[in-house]
């Protein structure tokens, strides 16, 4: 198995946290939500990851842990926490979809709002129907999961890196709609990247850390890393052996070269479970409302997937995968739970089975759910 630049998609088998309120890390928790997670944490070890991170929200009260060992800086062995650093892959994509959420709300576009690019990117059409802003945000566009020239002179172990605005604007020109824009659910990284660069025109990183990372105060949060972030960051794996992370400077509006850490995630998680409390909640609201319906038990919000738990509560989530990482992060705003698992290596969905960090955070945020 080689790493390819599917960036895992949809399918899936302390002090107070709210908002952008510090964190409180590794702040005790109750015996009940600390079992839980080390016994998710020994299972993600068990499932071939080197080391991973868990965190959740309960009670309005954050905890995190990690296991297994990391190689820091300087060949030392160490036990990864919330401030080691991942490739968070397309978690990322509701970050973008906040940042367009904010757009609406100021009144700088709309949603119903045409894909509009420079005149050397055309953008593909069908049925009369053109794609919108909306309909990016839902994966509903009809665009392929990937520009059809994306692998070309690519190296399969960093498949964006390679990919400039020029490689853009010659694959739009031979992309083809698979459905009318609006009709269909097809995950589409290439969706993502055209919403990121219709908000911020080739500023994509610097327009998230502006509007949401910023003042989310996740500071971990981008798609270059500080010196003090590459000291903290995982090495990533592909079948035991290391990889390197993604890079891409032009489609990472899908997430695909953003790094992250547990705590920074769980910021973000308090911010989804209380709006209210953020710097901009009518936005978050909007990220959260079902606009889209994908097939049975699932729904889209703007990059949010939304699915149903027992007893009729909703679970919104997204996972990630880049080619040496995986992550998954899920809550329930009904009942005030949350959970984030970021391991550092790549794994696949398969017929019979969801990924190991996708299976662990939803069973863990029925478990919290459910108590």
């Amino acid at each position: 198995m080689t790493a390819t630049a599917t960036a895992t998609g949809a399918s899936i088998a302390g002090a107070s946290v709210a908002g952008a309120a510090p964190l409180p890390g590794t702040a005790k928790a109750a015996a009940g939500p600390a079992a839980r997670v080390r016994r998710a944490l020994d299972e993600a070890l068990d499932s071939g990851a080197p080391g991973a991170v868990c965190g959740i929200i309960q009670h309005g009260r954050g905890y995190v842990a990690g296991a297994g060992r990391l190689r820091a800086r300087g060949g030392h062995a160490v036990e990864p926490d919330g401030r080691t650093v991942f490739q968070l892959g397309s978690i990322g994509k509701t970050l973008t979809a906040t940042a367009l959420a904010r757009a609406v709300h100021a009144g700088t576009t709309r949603l119903d709002t045409p894909l509009t690019l420079p005149a050397r990117f055309p953008v593909p059409h069908k049925g009369g129907r053109r794609i919108t802003l909306a309909d990016l945000a839902t994966h509903s566009s009809g665009l392929p999961s990937l520009p059809p020239n994306l692998f070309t002179g690519a190296d399969p172990y960093d498949p964006y890196a390679h990919y400039t605005l020029d490689d853009l604007a010659h694959g739009l020109a031979k992309t083809e709609l698979a459905t009318v824009p609006g009709k269909t659910y097809a995950y589409s990284n290439l969706g993502f990247g055209l919403l990121g660069q219709a908000l911020a025109f080739d500023d994509v990183d610097a327009m998230l850390r502006r509007r949401v990372t910023g003042p989310l105060r996740l500071r971990d949060t981008r798609t270059t890393l500080t010196a003090d972030m590459a000291a903290r960051k995982a090495v990533g794996h592909l079948e035991g052996k290391p990889v390197p992370d993604w890079r891409d400077p032009v489609l990472s509006g899908a997430g695909t070269s953003m790094y992250s850490t547990a705590d920074d995630m769980l910021r973000y998680l308090g911010a989804q479970l209380h709006p209210e409390r953020s710097p901009f909640g009518d936005a978050i609201e909007l990220t959260q409302r079902p606009r889209f319906t994908a097939g049975e038990g699932l729904r889209l919000g703007l990059g949010w997937h939304l699915s149903p738990l027992p007893g009729g509560r909703t679970m919104t989530w997204h996972n990630g995968g880049t080619g040496g990482f995986s992550s998954c992060a899920a809550f329930s705003r009904a009942s005030g739970t949350a959970v984030v698992m970021m391991v550092n290596t790549a794994s696949e969905e398969t017929e019979e089975a969801a990924r190991p960090v996708d299976a662990l955070t939803t069973k863990l945020l029925r478990e919290l759910d459910a108590a």
